[in-house]
């Protein structure tokens, strides 16, 4: 699915901060080197998380679903000087791909890096944080959202990508799996006391939810 028109896409992210150059590059190697290279966050959503985090300063942040680091360094770049990016992903393949691109990177020593059930790491993570990102199994949203909420400093904020999952959340005749599980998701968070919600309609859908 093209998410915005060639043309309008290209004038969006010539008018927008360029990436700087390592971002290129793992953006070109992923495209030559990597299954799926369309789960990269890109240019203009790169930028997005890094004014996030920029306007943020976050001391922790956590970010379940690392692919190969693209977005996990545009986050990084809005860290607080002695600030800690924790990214998980299960897939073990291009975790050696994707830990080479952040030796690269000035915020190395402010990355850990996890391979592994990030349904099984997060409870054992003891920090409390204040920018979560969520780009990871859509099934497991909820079970994602649920855990990381207790553990999130009060009004700090959830990001979570996909969330109009190829426009098939507004299509009653969808009930696959993921898109049943985006679908109670948007919903659930929507209704939820604990938070407030802004759904923004960039590329595939943004959630962005901030704690009470």
């Amino acid at each position: 699915m093209n998410f915005l028109p060639t043309k309008i896409k290209q004038y969006v992210e010539t008018n927008s901060s360029k990436e700087n150059s390592l971002l290129k590059e793992i953006a070109r190697d992923t495209y030559l080197h990597v299954l799926n290279p369309r789960m990269l966050s890109g240019h203009y959503q790169g930028r997005i998380l890094s004014f996030l985090s920029h306007m943020l300063q976050p001391r922790q942040i956590l970010e379940i679903g690392t692919f190969t680091g693209y977005g996990t360094l545009c986050l990084a770049e809005g860290l607080a000087s002695n600030g800690i990016i924790t990214t998980i992903d299960n897939n073990e393949e291009i975790a050696e791909r994707t830990r080479a691109h952040f030796s690269k990177s000035p915020f190395k020593h402010q990355i850990i890096s996890k391979t592994g059930d990030a349904l099984k790491i997060i409870p054992k993570l003891k920090a409390y944080w204040d920018l979560v990102f969520i780009d990871a199994d859509k099934e497991n949203y909820l079970n994602y959202y649920e855990m990381v909420l207790p553990k999130l400093n009060p009004r700090s904020f959830i990001i979570v990508d996909n969330v109009l999952w190829d426009g098939k959340v507004t299509d009653e005749n969808k009930t696959d799996k993921k898109t049943k599980s985006m679908k109670l998701f948007n919903n659930f968070v929507h209704r939820d006391a604990r938070v407030d919600n802004l759904l923004l309609p960039i590329r595939d859908g943004i959630m962005i939810l901030r704690k009470k």
